[in-house]
This record gives structure tokens, C-alpha cells and sequence, in this order.
């Protein structure tokens, strides 16, 4: 099959380059009234370019400060990237923590951070596949789609969670009112400009590139506007979920460098179920003791709300049911007896089963992607780990399910969504609500 191509490759470009004969000019009229391309290699990436891409893009893995590696020159490569990888662990966990001690904001302005990176790495791959250089606007049109999507996204969490302020500013009201119509505007912009940049014979690539491009954001921008979500809802429902992911991806990695001996997955070789099995009990137990400390402090377990007395985004509340301390009767054999429990800490168990369970998953089809490709790491900004994909490929699949689960088991309508939806309607449609709500709270309102 692969001699046949390779012929039929041949031919056609024998076909083009024959201008002078009659068969090779009816050759191309009919190539350029089917719109074809020239030949089979416009169809799939090369696998020459397939096979330098492990060349082309840095391998974290690989990569070494100079201090660490004279120091570390006298170990075996083995425990060499041991201890590499442990030291910056513990960088990234201290980086973590900073971060967390800045706030809201500063956790937000990070997701952006490291959405916008693993983005970069993700459609760094797709050129190098598919080795389109120097096509006007591709590069641009990719980062645009980019802009877009942040711009639909943030822009919903502006609206969710401060759509009451935003309306009473004038100018501002129009851009709560038709945000989604101006979304989707900016998007078919894109799409208009996409569709006049295609340049015959890389029609294919193109379009492979476009679909390379929404199937980025899909992963990683949609992924982002979950997070940010999680966090409005409480720090707890993004640290304790993030913690587990590492937790889980630090004890695996334990479990399996001291006692594995069983594949896990053909996909990653190096994962094993002692690993696989030892991180889940290991990230399980994390949880309790970590979602139990965390529900002690405010600053954890109250939403972000904007207070309109303080001008500001506030995190003092009463903590609610979840965060209040319940007892609970355990019988066993007869025996009974009871405890004082915060009900988040039951919820944080179904958290750590998904994290251990079904999370690595999502650093398996990572594996499984970079495979495809040829490559080790997405990148090599973190020495002895990869790119910062390749730390953040299971923490995606994470946040998507702690806002499903958020949304199914635990979030209560919100007053200040209720409130800018009534915002948006017409005066004698608010005057309706109103006098509906007057009838309904009647006797409240007289006492």
C-alpha cells in the first residue's frame, strides 16, 4: 500500500511538472475544477515530520539546570530523575501554596496563565505536523479563536457573578445584554477570515488545522471556564480537588518507583496497578484529612460574592450546611456511636475516588496523543516533569467533573443571577415579579 501511494505521489507530481504535454494540462484542469489535492501526501502528515517532532520540540524530561546535573552526575539516570522530578514537586507545591495566598484573583489570573500555555504547546504540535510555513494569517487566526473563546467565557462568569453592578453602569449594560450575540459575532469573524486565507493544495492541512485549533479550545479554554467557576463557588472546591490530582500523581509515582512490577496500560509503560492501586488509597485518605482541615477557615469554604457596600469582591459569609460540623450515628455489630462531622468531608470522598479512579485517565490520553506524535513531553519548562500540559492533562478532566458535580448535588439557585435576569426584562415584566413576590411575602413584609 505504501509502494502504491508512493507511485501515485510520483505520478502526480510528474502530472504537474508536465506543462508542455497535452495530457499532463488536461490532468490539471481537472485537478482544478474537482478542487483535489495534488497528491496523497496532502491528506495525512507526513511520517518523516512525524518521526523529527521529538527533535524539534524540547523535552522537558530531558532537560537539567547545570547546577543539578554536576551535582547529580554520579547517580544513575533512574534516581537522577528522581530526584530532579522531586525537587521540583516541591517547587510547584510552594508555588502553589503562594499562589492560594493571593487570593481569588491571583488563582484566576493563573488559570489564564496556564490556559494560554498549554494551549501554546498543544497547536506548537499541530504546526510541526502539519508543516504549513509561511500561510498567511493561519498562526494569527489560531490565536484570535483564542481571544474569542476567553472573551464568550470570562465574559459569561462577568455576567453569572457581577451582572447586577455591570447593569447599573450605562455603557456597560449593552455589553451584559448582547454578550453572547457579540460572541458569537467576533466567532463568525474568525470563520469568515479562516475560510478567505485557504490557498489551494493545502486545503487539507488547513482544515485539519482548523479542527486541530476548536479541538484545543474545547480541552483547554471550556476546561478553564470551569475552574473559574469552581473557584466563585469557594477556594475549597478548586484546592482540594487540584491537591487531590497531585497527590494522586505524586503517590503513584511512589508506589510504582519502589514496588511496581505489573503494567497498568500499554499506552504508558511506566504506570503500574501498584502504583495505580497505592496513589488511590493514598489520594482517598488525603482527602480526608485535607477537606476536614480546609473546612475549619472561612477564607476556604465562603463563596466569592461582590459586596456592594465594600465595592469589592468579599469571602465573609456563615458558612453554610456543608461547612457546619453535623453528627452522624455509625452502628456497627450492635454498637453504635456518634460523630462530629463536616458533610463536606463525605463529599471530598467521592472527589478523591474520581481523582484516583478516573483521572489518571486523563494523563493516559495524554500519553496516547504524545505517542501518536512521537514525542516524550508537550514541552520543557519543568525540568524532569515536561511541559505544563503534561502536568495539567489530568487536572482538566477534574475541574469539568467537580462543576458537574456541583451542579448536580450541592449549587442552589444563585439571588444574583435570579437578579440579572429580572434586570433584563422589560419594566412592566419586573413590575409583574414584583407585585408577585409583594402578594407572596405579604405577611413578612407587614411584620
Amino acid at each position: 500500500m505504501a509502494d502504491i501511494r508512493r507511485r501515485k505521489g510520483e505520478t502526480d507530481v510528474r502530472d504537474d511538472a508536465g506543462e508542455k504535454s497535452g495530457e499532463g494540462d488536461k490532468r490539471n484542469s481537472a485537478a482544478d475544477s474537482s478542487d483535489h489535492v495534488d497528491s496523497e501526501e496532502e491528506k495525512l502528515p507526513d511520517e518523516k515530520f512525524v518521526d523529527e517532532l521529538s527533535k524539534t520540540i524540547p523535552q522537558g524530561t530531558d532537560k537539567t539546570p547545570e547546577i543539578l546535573d554536576s551535582a547529580l552526575k554520579d547517580l544513575p539516570d533512574r534516581w537522577k530523575n528522581y530526584v530532579i522530578r522531586g525537587i521540583f514537586t516541591w517547587i510547584m507545591i510552594c508555588g502553589f501554596a503562594l499562589i492560594i495566598y493571593g487570593g481569588p484573583l491571583a488563582l484566576m489570573i493563573t488559570t489564564l496563565l496556564v490556559q494560554v500555555k498549554c494551549y501554546q504547546e498543544i497547536i506548537s504540535i499541530g504546526y510541526q505536523v502539519y508543516r504549513i510555513h509561511g500561510l498567511p494569517w493561519f498562526r494569527s487566526l489560531s490565536w484570535y479563536f483564542l481571544l474569542t473563546s476567553n472573551y464568550f467565557f470570562y465574559g459569561e462568569n462577568l455576567v453569572d457573578y457581577f451582572g447586577v453592578v455591570i447593569n447599573r453602569v450605562e455603557y456597560l449594560k449593552f455589553l451584559v445584554t448582547y454578550h453572547r450575540f457579540l460572541s458569537f459575532a467576533l466567532y463568525c469573524i474568525g470563520f469568515v477570515w479562516f475560510v478567505l486565507s485557504l490557498v489551494k493544495k493545502y486545503y487539507m492541512k488547513q482544515f485539519s488545522l482548523f479542527a486541530w485549533t476548536h479541538v484545543s479550545l474545547l480541552i483547554v479554554v471550556t476546561q478553564s471556564y470551569l475552574i473559574i467557576q469552581n473557584i466563585f463557588e469557594g477556594l475549597i472546591w478548586f484546592i482540594v480537588p487540584v491537591s487531590m490530582i497531585v497527590c494522586n500523581d505524586v503517590m503513584a509515582y511512589m508506589f510504582g518507583f519502589f514496588f511496581g512490577r505489573t503494567p497498568l496500560i500499554k499506552l504508558s509503560p511506566k504506570k503500574t496497578w501498584e502504583g495505580f492501586i497505592g496513589g488511590g488509597f493514598a489520594t482517598v485518605i488525603f482527602g480526608i484529612l485535607f477537606s476536614y482541615f480546609l473546612c475549619h477557615y472561612q477564607y476556604f469554604v465562603c463563596p466569592i460574592l461582590y459586596s456592594e457596600e465594600l465595592g469589592r469582591m468579599t469571602m465573609a459569609c456563615q458558612p453554610s450546611y456543608l461547612f457546619t460540623k453535623q453528627d452522624y450515628s455509625l452502628r456497627m455489630f450492635g454498637i453504635g456511636k456518634s460523630i462530629s462531622m463536616y458533610p463536606f468531608v463525605w463529599h471530598s470522598v467521592a472527589l478523591s475516588l474520581f481523582s484516583s479512579i478516573i483521572g489518571p485517565f486523563g494523563g493516559f490520553f495524554a500519553s496516547g496523543f504524545k505517542r501518536a506524535f512521537k514525542i516524550k513531553d508537550f514541552g520543557d519548562m519543568i525540568p524532569g516533569h515536561g511541559g505544563i500540559m503534561d502536568r495539567f492533562d489530568c487536572q482538566f478532566l477534574m475541574a469539568t467533573f467537580v462543576n458537574v458535580y456541583i451542579s448536580s448535588f450541592i449549587r442552589t439557585p444563585a439571588p444574583s443571577k435570579i437578579l440579572t435576569q429580572i434586570y433584563n426584562l422589560k419594566p412592566e415584566q419586573q413590575l409583574q415579579i414584583y407585585q408577585s413576590l409583594k402578594e407572596s411575602l405579604g405577611d413578612l413584609i407587614t411584620n
